[in-house]
């Protein structure tokens, strides 16, 4: 079970990102990152959308999860994941 944060919540209105598109970066991620802060960054290419990067962040260190935000990552190219896939 995932909370949606007030701010997530705001960023998919602000940034055009559509709900399914987190949901399916979270069941299905092409990558997973995960940092010291407790977090979880999940990253899915969007091909509907130019296939740019989504990147989803989940504060996973407390329950219910919290997802906290989520936005199309230009980093991803120069880290080269496109190259994993």
């Amino acid at each position: 079970m995932r909370e949606l944060s007030v701010h997530f919540k705001e960023m998919l209105k602000e940034r055009c990102i559509n709900l399914e598109w987190t949901e399916a970066t979270l069941r299905r991620p092409d990558f997973t990152e995960r940092k010291n802060d407790g977090t979880v960054h999940y990253i899915k290419r969007i091909d509907e959308y130019d296939g740019r990067w989504l990147r989803v962040i989940v504060n996973e260190s407390i329950n219910p999860n919290k997802i906290i935000t989520a936005f199309f990552d230009r980093r991803v190219r120069r880290k080269s994941y496109e190259n994993k896939s």
